[in-house]
This record gives C-alpha cells, structure tokens and sequence, in this order.
C-alpha cells in the first residue's frame, strides 16, 4: 500500500511540475477582400435553410435525401471522418497514464536422488504483476500533437459536410440534364411527327402531280433524319438516367421516371458581401482549421528537440500458493523514472521541423488558393445567371418567331406557293431554336445549382449525419 501511494504522489507531483511553452501559431492568410462583386450591384444573400426547396420540386429534394442515404462515396467520406477521430482518440489516450495488468503460472517437476532413491518434486508457481507508465508532458509536445490531430479530425468533418453539399450539388445537377434530356427526346418525337406530316402531305401532293420526286426524296430524307436525331436524344437520356442512379446509390434500378415540365427558378433577391462567404463554405473552415493543424504540428516538432521525462511503476507478486496472490504482505514493488535528451539522430529531428514548417507553408497557401476559387465560383455563377437569364428570353422570342415562320411555310407549300425546301428549312429552325431554348433553361437551372454550391448552402436532411460523425474525443 505504501508503494502505491508513493506512486499516485510521484505522479501527481510530476504533472504539477511541467513546463508549458508558448506554442508556435501561424497566422492565418487575409487575401485581398473584394468590396463587391464585380458581375453587378446585385449580390444576392445565400438562401439560409433548405435552398433544395426553392426549386419547388418535391422530386428533386427526395432523391437528394436518397444519396445522401445510399452514395457510395459519401460513404467513404464518412468513414474518413471516423478514421481520423479515431486517430484523434488514439493520440489522446496515448497522452494520459497506461496501466496494464498479468496473470502468469508455471508447473516444474524434477526427480532428484534421494538416499539412492528417486523422487520427484512437483511444485507449481503462480505470479501477478500492476504496472503503470507515464510521460510527463514537460514542453507541451505531447499536447500539441493531440491538437494537431484534433484539428485533423475537425478539418476532415467540415470535408464531409462539403462532400455532402457536393453530392447535393451533383444529384440536383444529373436531375436537371435527366429532365432536360427527357424534352429533348420529347422534342424529338414531335419533330419526327411533323417530318412524318410533311412527308405525307408531299406524297400526295406528288400523287396528285403537284410535286416531284425531289420533294419526295428529301422529306423522306428527313424523316429518317428525324429518327436517327430520336436514338440520339433516346441514348443521351438512358445515360442522364444511369448518372443519376449511380449517386443513388441504386444502379442499375431504371426506375426513374422524369417529367417534362420546365424548371421555374425564384429570383434572386437580397444584398451580400464576398466576406460572409468565409464563415459559410465548409472547404475554407477546413482549409483554416488544417493552418491550426500544421502549426501544433511545428510546435510538437520543436519540443522533440528538448529532455523527455519518463515513470514507471510496478507491483508484482509470485508464490507457490494461489490463494497468497491476494495476500498484501506478498507483494513487491518497484519505481522508475528516467529523463532523456536527444544527442545526435542524424538531423532527423530538426528535419522532422523543416517538413512541418514546410507543410504549415502548404496549408496557408492552400487556404488562400480556397478562398480565392471560392469568391472566383460565386462571380462565375453570378454573372452566369444574369446572361443565362438574357439567353433564355432571346431564345424564347427565337422560337416564337421559328414557329410562326413553320406554320407561314406550311401553309404556302399546301399552298403551292412555297418550295419543300422552305418548309424543310423553317422546321429544322423551330426545331433547333426549341432545342436551344431547352438547353438554356437547363443550363440557368444548373447554373443555379453551382451558385448555391458556391455560396455553402446548407443542407438541414444532413445535418443529422454530420451529428453521428461528431463528438467529445475524451468519451472515446
């Protein structure tokens, strides 16, 4: 019992004894902050909540809540995230005092001669053993790697909330190009339709000696155009589908099924700044978090240089009689302590503080590179949204006109008074202004996408996934 107290002392005495060092901080990288965007006046405030709902499609937020449930590559995002708290646990449980227990026995048996006789003598050995060892953390190395791998776990967890805004981002784009490719095949079977019309009216118009075998040979030619335009836009959707399914999670299913309907996107409204964008994006909360990272690793290098204090403790026991394991009066006891200083390693160590030093030079770098691609994707978008925007009523007013003109040709080739070639060249107009506007909705709702993206909009479905992952390393 004595001895076990003059461990606890020797211990507790220890810990009040070290010497903490003020650890090595880099500082943080302020790029030049724009006042403004440069796109416009306009700068839109990032929609807090579900932005998934402004698009006003019930379909669009289920399949979003479905791959983050079942994609596979969010999945290995997560276990990342459980990798690196475990390393973290690891490394804080290796700061704090080990204690380890044993349990041995042995059984000898030996003839001896005896007065010309041989006898045996049997005798069993049972031992017990308490050790505990400890490293006093007399610099702060010890606890500057544990926050070096706190910080790795923190900055790994703010990658999977971006990998899941990522995945959102994704599922919501693939849906998009599903849905625009089911109205371009769409388009397709009406072209084909009216190729098909158009061919009918000139073979009578043929059979009634009103037209040639010209007519004839070219409306028939772009029937088959229009069929072979109907495979092309068939297998861009069997490929949208498979896209999609494929961050699902459910691959090969083909069980989605898409509507034709046009995206209606609200507007954006609101006045923000390029500096609020800083504390919402979860790639530069990671990109800073890593800076920390780098620098408790710098310091942890450092300390390496300096004496290392090591105790260690033991209790042991041996008796022949088992039951005098459990008898005080038996045991033994031992206490070590040992301080050792670093001589000469070959200049590992003081490599060992280059390379981090090097490593917190990459992680301000990268976070400036972050932050700079970050206020660069919300410009992009911002500006995207404002000529897609332009485009798409262009392009309505370019269909307008297209069908107005299909429908004067028809009439004036029923007519007499018109050429097929005009009516050929009118619809394939029609048909090449609705497709272009197809694409440029498409393309605006994409866009809209990426602007959310580039803002760090929130995903509340997640944020129970992001609770899982997270937690008190000391309760590991």
């Amino acid at each position: 019992m004595r001895a076990q107290l003059t461990i606890v002392s020797l211990i507790a005495l220890t810990g009040c004894s070290t010497f903490q060092t003020v650890p090595f901080t880099p500082e943080i990288p302020q790029p030049e902050r724009p006042a403004d965007w440069q796109s416009g006046e306009l700068a839109p405030i990032p929609q807090t909540g579900d932005w998934i709902t402004g698009f006003n499609d019930p379909i669009l937020t289920d399949l979003i809540a479905e791959a983050l449930e079942n994609n596979p590559s969010l999945a290995i995002s997560a276990a990342s995230v459980e990798l690196a708290r475990a390393n973290a646990a690891a490394q804080y449980g290796a700061s704090l005092p080990s204690l380890g227990a044993g349990l041995d026995a042995d059984y000898t048996s030996a003839v001896a001669d005896v007065n010309d006789n041989a006898v045996r003598n049997d005798s069993p050995g049972f031992g017990a053993s308490l050790g505990a060892s400890w490293e006093p953390d007399l610099w702060g190395r010890i606890a500057a790697g544990v926050s070096a791998t706190e910080a790795e776990y923190e900055a790994t967890l703010a990658d999977f909330e971006a990998a899941q805004l990522s995945l959102a981002g994704s599922t919501a784009i693939a849906w998009f190009q599903l849905k625009d490719a089911a109205r371009q095949v769409a388009l397709a079977l009406e072209t084909l339709d009216a190729r098909e019309r158009t061919l009918s009216l000139t073979e009578r118009r043929f059979r009634n000696g009103l037209s040639g075998a010209l007519d004839v040979r070219l409306a028939r030619s772009a029937v088959e155009t229009a069929k072979a335009a109907l495979i092309s836009r068939e297998q861009g959707m069997g490929e949208a589908r498979r896209s999609l399914e494929v961050l699902l999670g459910r691959y090969p299913a083909n069980e989605l099924t898409v509507s034709e309907g046009f995206t209606e996107l609200p507007v954006l409204t609101g006045e923000g700044d390029p500096t609020s964008l800083l504390a919402r994006r979860p790639d530069i909360r990671a990109a800073e978090v890593r800076i920390a990272g780098s620098g408790f690793r710098v310091e942890a290098a450092r300390q390496a240089l300096k004496p290392s204090l090591s105790l260690s403790a033991s209790l042991f026991t041996s008796n022949d009689d088992l039951a005098d394991l459990f008898d005080p009066s038996y045991l033994a006891g031992q206490i070590a302590a040992s301080l050792t200083a670093p001589l000469y390693n070959g200049g590992r160590l003081k490599a060992n503080i280059e390379a981090a030093e090097a490593q917190a030079e990459i992680s301000s770098a990268q976070y400036v590179s972050t932050v700079l691609t970050a206020w660069q994707e919300v410009e992009n978008a911002l500006a995207a949204d404002s000529f897609l925007a332009r485009q798409v009523e262009s392009q309505a007013r370019a269909l307008e006109e297209a069908e107005q003109a299909e429908n004067l040709a028809e009439r004036q080739y029923q007519s007499g008074l018109s050429t097929i070639f005009n009516l050929i060249d009118a619809q394939s107009r029609r048909i090449n202004a609705e497709a272009s506007l197809i694409s440029a909705q498409s393309a605006r709702a994409i866009n809209r996408v990426r602007f959310h993206l580039a803002l760090g909009g929130e995903l509340p479905m997640g944020d129970d996934m992001v609770a899982s992952l997270s937690g008190d390393l000391e309760d590991e």
